[in-house]
């Protein structure tokens, strides 16, 4: 490794790009509506109610 000429370098590059993008998403996560959050967290529930619905028709 000590024969590679600039190899100190990827390292600290490396940890600067997960550093970054984890900063980002945790300010995308906390700057992201409330709305659309709950939105998305019943959709697995809207699917099912439509599945029960559509059940009930066809019998």
């Amino acid at each position: 490794m000590d024969t590679i000429m600039g190899i100190e370098l990827f390292p600290m590059i490396a940890l600067l790009i997960f550093f970054v993008f984890f900063l980002g998403l945790i300010l995308w996560v906390f700057t992201y509506k409330k709305e659309a959050i709950n939105e998305l967290s019943m959709l697995p529930l809207q699917n099912d109610e439509e599945n029960e619905k559509q059940n009930h028709i066809k019998q």
